[in-house]
Parts: C-alpha cells; structure tokens; sequence
C-alpha cells in the first residue's frame, strides 16, 4: 500500500543524541518530515496540540511527566496523531500500560535503524507496530489476565467480527472504515462496543486476543 502523503513527525525524548539521530534517520526518507523536537512530556504534549502531526515518537521515562502520562493526555486530547513509543523498556507492564493507554505501537530503541524506518512506514499506513518478541508479551498477559473474555462467552455481530479480523490485521480505524464503506465514527463505536464484550482496554489487546483464538482453532 502506498503512503498517501508527507507524514509529519513529532519526536518526544530528553536524549539530545538519540533524537539527533532519528532525525537524521527519518531524513533519509522523504515521505517523513520531522516538524518538531521536545525534551519532556508536558511540552511534547503542548506541541502535539499545537502541531497536529500525524506520527509522535514518544519515549517512556522522562523527568517532569512520564510516558505513560503523556500518552495518556495525547489520546484524551483526542486527536488524529498515532503515538508510537519508542524506548529502552521491554518490561512486560511497560508494553502493557502503553497499549492499554493507547499506543499504535511499542518499538525497542535497540532495533536496526532499517527496521526501525520500515515500522515506522507500516505506521504510517495505518498499522500497529509491535515487534515478535513483545506481541509474545503481550499475549502471555492476556492469557494470564482473568478479565479476558473466552471465544464461548463473547457473542460479536458481524460487523464487529469483520472489525476485528482487520484490526487483527493492523489495520486503522480509517483504513477499516474505507474498507467496509462506513464512516470512521461508525468504526469507533463498534470499535467500543467490541471491547467491552472481550473485557479489553485496547484495539492492540483485541488484535493479540483474535490472533490467539486463530491459533487454537484446529
């Protein structure tokens, strides 16, 4: 699929050097555009107000606000941004708090710059990007989460069932609701609806329980 425009970025991180080089990475690209730097959350989260942009790099331990709260104020914000976080920690609460909170994506900081810049075109494209190693994370806590909904207690319409395949799929509510021919508004309340019934906080959870229910089919 290709990346229908420029993707402007927002890279949210208190290392000098770090954020130097993802600059100099995302430049290597021209359909990325770095418009803006920050070294905390509480800024970063006033420029992502400010700016609009559509991919934010956010790392998790900051100094005045942490990831986690600023990725939380970021989606309270409700806005079309897609927050990737980009850290050090593979610590299994870590990921989980994140996706929970939101996130369209968890990436190692340790990751070739090559993969790094491919993830960051799928999300571009309107995927979730989440390495093997921490989607395996991610479903040994939902296995061991006993909120999680069981495929005999769940009953999902149609509609909702051809949501999650696709959400399964890493795929956005935008490019859900170009797909099925509905409005993204419509996406998002089924989107809701779905989640309530698995007992799930997050599209990224819902994605890794659809994954799991395929493997256990025979």
């Amino acid at each position: 699929m290709e990346i229908e425009s420029r993707q402007t970025v927002l890279i949210i991180d208190d290392h000098p050097l770090f954020r130097k080089g993802v600059t100099q990475l995302l430049a290597m690209d021209q359909i990325f555009e770095v418009v803006g730097e920050s070294v905390s959350g509480t800024e970063g989260y006033e420029l992502v107000v400010a700016l609009h942009p559509d991919i934010v790099l956010l790392d998790l331990d900051m100094k005045d606000m942490n990831g986690i709260e600023t990725l939380k104020k970021i989606k309270a914000a409700d806005l079309d941004s897609r927050v990737i976080v980009l850290t050090v920690s593979d610590s299994e609460e870590d990921v989980v708090s994140a996706l929970r909170a939101g996130a369209e994506g968890y990436l190692l900081k340790d990751m070739e710059p090559e993969d790094l810049l491919a993830n960051l075109k799928m999300a571009a494209q309107g995927h979730v990007v989440l390495s093997d190693r921490l989607i395996a994370m991610l479903a040994h806590a939902l296995r061991t989460d006993i909120r999680t909904a069981t495929p005999e207690r769940v009953c999902l319409t149609a509609r909702e069932q051809a949501i999650l395949a696709r959400i399964a799929q890493g795929k956005s509510n935008k490019l859900i609701a170009r797909e099925l021919a509905i409005s993204e508004g419509t996406v998002k309340v089924h989107v809701k609806h779905m989640l309530k019934k698995l007992n799930l906080r997050s599209r990224v959870e819902a994605a890794v329980w659809a994954v799991e229910q395929e493997r256990k089919e025979p």
